[in-house]
């Protein structure tokens, strides 16, 4: 394309401008659309030539089939379990009067702290075959089974309580838009307290619950973490297969076949999701606005029930993160046995973080990589956003707006298998040097995965500019990039900056992309904290593990309180 047409799409540019474009345009090209072209030629042309050897090797697998058959059991069995136990946290604590409301919610929000590669190793540290949980029950039943949490019911457990995130958050806050009126309506009527739950409330939940019910499905298609640590050899679900087969030479086009095969079933999802909202039918939403009241169980059996519900989850919730934070200042021997005494604890782990440079290393490495990835795809995210809000109607800023949302219909899975698989051997594109094994390829995954997310929030602070201010400023004769620097950066900057807290965040921990990627010399957290829940792994490497996992949930907690905490202070 010429720099006449693009003057004629984007009316007046500078090269500066023309570089960035350029950069852009490349950054696309390499990383988002040919690694995920290049994949389907990788599985089915061999030397050039049309193969289904690949399809042949996946049907007769009988671990690849497994695998398949595990993931579609598991994301059914969690779109049940995280339904039922979502849904019941969000009226416990938003529309029911339960006593000590405040308390279960501490306990119910603590999923927001730690996610993926943590939370696993967490609840095995619980419940594991050497788990605190398990020594007390084995010592109070001599002939329980230590090996009890284990397979397709514990990844199930884990999982049913670690991904609730989403309807604490979103399903929280559509259940406080709910039209108190319609309620009192019913309640006047004569409708009893669950009447007006099942043929009221949750009717005008009903979009809410289907796009969390989809996004549930995904995640467990797609569950990397809980099945690899807890899983065992009976229960292996797809992402740890790819990642097994992916090791091999061999089987690297099994690996790519899987990884297709979910992406397939993630786009077909998706597609269905944004089908059924678009059709709206289902979709009950008030026009009055009042506030909805906390509504009392007048039934003394249905109280007492909903209560004890109510924190016997509390108690499920707080296990894994107080055992966490208690053992994180004990000994070896105590880590090592799972038992507590007075004479156990100690500061030193704490200091070996930040006395020792090999323990220290993981955590600097990520925080390095979050930083630099967040960094640039918040970065990325400004210039795009920028373009899009300029050029509205611009067919070319539609064409770069649906580029970048390619990684949200994919799984990283996939995105991570053609990075290695398209960059093992020289490219033109990536100015011919292999990029598979190199610290680089990393940081691009990071950026790419996070894409979609931070467009979508950056875009959404451009659109709510008023669009005066930039022609006051040009009226003033401001050139483009200092009205952006000047005018409309300062205000997009307090929500552009959570969203960077955010990435940040879950870079620091992440597994699933990591562990296809990642430099075996710069070893991130997730890593190291995987690597602590093996067998072979030594009492140094676990109680490491354990004070990783709690710098992580203080720095999370941290950070979501100047994201949502101040937020809903002022609000208030």
């Amino acid at each position: 394309m010429s720099v006449q047409t693009l003057k004629n799409k984007f009316g007046s540019i500078n090269y500066g401008q023309l570089l960035l474009y350029v950069l852009l345009a490349w950054f696309i090209l390499a990383f988002l659309i040919f690694p995920n072209l290049n994949i389907y030629y990788e599985i089915f042309f061999k030397n050039g030539n049309f193969s289904m050897d690949a399809v042949n090797k996946l049907l007769t697998s009988k671990r690849a089939m497994s695998s398949l058959t595990n993931s579609f059991v598991l994301a059914v069995s969690l779109v049940i379990t995280v339904n039922v136990v979502g849904i019941t946290l969000v009226l416990l604590t938003e529309y029911f009067q339960i006593k000590g409301a405040k308390i279960l919610k501490l306990g119910f929000f603590t999923t927001l702290l730690y996610h993926g590669v943590v939370v696993a190793s967490s609840y095995k540290f619980a419940y594991g075959e050497n788990g605190f949980i398990t020594r007390v029950l084995s010592s109070l039943f001599p002939a329980f089974d230590t090996g009890w949490f284990h397979g397709y019911w514990a990844v199930l457990f884990v999982m049913t309580f670690a991904c609730t995130s989403n309807h604490i958050l979103f399903l929280g806050n559509a259940i406080r838009k709910v039209d108190f009126q319609t309620i009192e309506a019913a309640r006047s009527m004569g409708a009893s307290t669950y009447y007006i739950l099942r043929r009221v409330v949750l009717p005008v939940l009903k979009p809410t619950i289907f796009a969390l019910t989809i996004l549930t499905f995904l995640t467990g298609l797609g569950a990397m973490s809980a099945p690899l640590i807890l899983g065992g050899t009976e229960f292996q679900t797809i992402t740890p297969m790819i990642l097994t087969f992916s090791k091999s030479s061999t089987s690297k086009d099994l690996a790519a076949l899987l990884a297709l095969v979910l992406g397939l079933a993630t786009i077909i999802l998706l597609s269905i999701m944004i089908r059924f909202e678009k059709q709206g039918n289902y979709m009950s939403v008030s026009k009055v606005k009042s506030v909805l009241v906390k509504q009392k169980i007048n039934h003394k059996l249905g109280n007492l029930l909903t209560h004890f519900v109510g924190y016997a989850l509390f108690v499920i919730y707080l296990i894994p993160v107080t055992l966490i934070v208690i053992f994180s200042f004990t000994d070896s021997q105590s880590i090592a046995t799972a038992t507590l005494s007075l004479d156990s604890f100690t500061l030193e782990n704490y200091g070996r973080l930040f006395t020792t440079m090999s323990a220290f290393k993981p955590y600097l490495v990520s925080i390095l990589y979050a930083a630099a990835a967040s960094f640039s795809v918040v970065a990325l995210a400004l210039f795009a956003s920028r373009i899009l809000h300029k050029h509205q109607k611009s067919k070319l800023a539609t064409a770069l707006e649906y580029s970048l949302l390619i990684p949200w219909i994919l799984p990283s899975t996939l995105i991570a298998i053609g990075l290695v698989v398209t960059y093992n051997v020289p490219r033109l594109i990536a100015g011919n040097t292999i990029l598979t094994g190199t610290m680089w390829i990393l940081l691009i995954g990071y950026v790419i995965i996070h894409i979609p997310f931070t467009m979508r929030m950056v875009k959404a602070s451009f659109f709510s500019l008023d669009s005066n201010l930039e022609d006051a400023s040009k009226n003033l004769g401001a050139k483009s990039f200092y009205t952006f620097r000047k005018v409309l950066l300062p205000i997009i900057l307090p929500s552009t900056l959570a969203v960077l807290a955010l990435n940040f965040i879950k870079i620091l921990d992440d597994y699933d992309m990591t562990v296809f990627l990642y430099h075996p010399v710069y070893q991130t957290l997730g890593i190291v904290i995987k690597s602590s829940t093996d067998a072979e792994a030594g009492v140094g490497a676990r109680a490491m593990s354990l004070v990783y996992s709690v710098v992580l949930m203080i720095m999370a907690g941290i950070t979501m309180y100047f994201v949502y905490g101040r937020g809903s202070k002022k609000d208030n």
